[in-house]
């Protein structure tokens, strides 16, 4: 079976939001252009990290180029998302690889979302050997979102998906484990419940 790859190139919307209650949230990449959306999930780590290597990648676009590349420094007001996602959210496959690069000639950011696939593999060896197949085949490989922003785009995105990562339940003060509504059981409380 052929790969299917979701390009937007560029979107006209590209974001990360949640459908559900905090604590209990289900994370989303959603891409729309021309009257279609693709949504696919992923866990709140993988946008956190996805956000923060954004951030990073483009500092370091601008570092290299002297501040010629056209990035700027903070997400501007202009293209800042704060809109929920597009109903319906209906997930095209549940994220397991995620990669960024930079495309110096086209000047935009790359970001490519692989659908989560399970290995068979009998060592560390025969697992590294079959990730690095899976990675390069481009025919067959799982489903892909693939999308290219301009660095005011990404930085847009990169701050929301941040805002959407802090936007849940509170951490405890004392162990910073996440505080449910009715509290929670604190470990450095020796077990005490401890309200919101």
């Amino acid at each position: 079976m052929s790969r299917q790859v979701f390009l937007y190139d560029p979107p006209e919307r590209f974001v990360a939001g949640t459908v559900g209650l905090p604590g209990r949230r289900t994370f989303f990449l959603q891409a729309s252009a021309g009257g279609r959306t693709t949504s696919v999930a992923l866990e709140k780590t993988q946008v956190a990290a996805l956000a923060e290597r954004m951030d990073e990648l483009l500092d370091e676009v601008v570092r290299r180029t002297g501040g010629n590349a056209p990035v700027p420094a903070v997400a501007p007001a202009d293209v800042t998302d704060t809109a929920p996602l597009d109903t319906p959210v209906e997930e095209e496959f549940r994220v397991g690889t995620m990669a960024l690069a930079w495309d110096g000639e086209e000047q935009r950011l790359v970001v490519e979302a692989q659908a989560l696939v399970e290995l068979d593999a009998e060592s560390e060896e025969d697992l590294a050997e079959a990730e690095e197949r899976l990675l390069q085949d481009e025919e067959n490989g799982p489903p892909m979102l693939r999308v290219r922003l301009t660095g005011a785009q990404a930085r847009a995105f990169a701050k929301r998906a941040l805002d959407v990562v802090n936007a849940g339940r509170p951490p405890c003060p004392l162990c910073s484990l996440p505080l449910d509504p009715e509290g929670h059981v604190c470990p450095r409380q020796n077990g005490y419940r401890r309200g919101a």
